[in-house]
């Protein structure tokens, strides 16, 4: 049995890995409660392995307090609305790499050796052929979003060659499933919920990604932690990208919003750009070699995550 220390332990990701730790594990759970709600946690919320606590990682003191006797950390906190940064450019400094300095600082201070970060497929940028690989360089982003996560990459990495910690990082396609804050499919069922008479798509609607389903995505992480044996090593620094095999547009999502909502007729709206927003990669594949050959592939293909994420969004957005 582990302790884990799941930081954003109540947003969406962060509250899937919570209920699925607890089973075999306590679990602590650090949120500011911004994005998160013990909502997400409704189900185990009585369970006596885990622990929920309010606290903001910018506070470092509390912060190296409530750590304490944890021998895993999952760094799930971050800004989840990637849009934001084009009207609060720092946001993803304070919401990101500030928090991720303060929360290896408290690992290092409490001799906390493993840590495992959620970053995303936005460290890569954009390139002419639209595919990437792990070692793809030069990683240039080109949102802020994309930067933080990157910067926490590195400093990740320098914490761990440095004071022999134990990490694993996971460059994410689009995540989709319940409690989904943020997304393309999230925002076209709220906008459609306050007018279903017509509709706005950013950007052409011909945007096309990898969308990969949470139960995949939580799949991955424990693999990912059973076959490095993480809790064994000293300094195992390792980098998966976790998405599906295929893409799906944003054309392709609305279609399967507008059926899933019974909706037959409305008015689309869009431009003619290709980029849904400044800082917005339209068309991304990722190749992810390293996490199938520890034996993961996704049950899920993009299109059958989004009709899954819809119906479940659909009930409580």
């Amino acid at each position: 049995m582990h302790k884990y220390f799941i930081t954003g332990g109540a947003g969406f990701i962060g509250s899937h890995l919570t209920k699925f730790l607890l089973k075999n594990n306590t679990v602590t759970v650090y949120d500011n409660f911004c994005s998160g709600t013990k909502k997400h946690l409704k189900s185990v919320l009585n369970n006596k392995k885990l622990k929920i606590i309010t606290g903001d990682l910018k506070n470092l003191k509390r912060l190296k307090q409530k750590i304490k006797n944890h021998d895993f950390v999952i760094h799930c906190a971050a800004n989840p609305d990637i849009a934001k940064a084009a009207y609060f450019p720092d946001v993803d400094f304070w919401e990101g790499t500030y928090l991720t300095q303060n929360l290896l600082e408290a690992m290092r201070i409490n001799k906390i050796k493993n840590i495992i970060y959620m970053s995303g497929s936005g460290v890569y940028g954009e390139n002419n052929k639209n595919v990437f690989t792990e070692n793809y360089s030069p990683k240039n982003p080109i949102s802020t979003y994309g930067a933080s996560k990157l910067a926490c990459e590195a400093l990740i990495s320098s914490y761990s060659n440095m004071f022999l910690m134990n990490a694993l990082i996971f460059r994410f396609a689009n995540v989709v499933g319940s409690y989904q804050t943020h997304g393309v499919g999230y925002d076209f069922i709220k906008k459609i919920k306050q007018n279903n008479k017509k509709i706005k798509i950013l950007g052409n609607g011909k945007q096309k990604k990898s969308y990969i389903y949470i139960s995949d995505v939580i799949n991955a992480i424990v693999i990912s932690i059973k076959k490095t044996k993480l809790y064994k090593k000293k300094k195992i620094y390792q980098i998966f990208n976790v998405g599906t095999n295929d893409s799906i547009t944003v054309n392709e999502i609305l279609k399967i919003t507008l059926s899933e909502m019974k909706i037959k007729k409305i008015k689309i709206n869009k431009d003619k750009s290709l980029r849904g927003w400044s800082g917005d990669v339209p068309i991304i594949k990722l190749i992810c070699k390293n996490i199938k050959k520890l034996g993961w592939k996704p049950k899920f293909n993009s299109n059958q995550a989004i009709h899954n994420s819809i119906k479940e969004m659909i009930k409580y957005t």
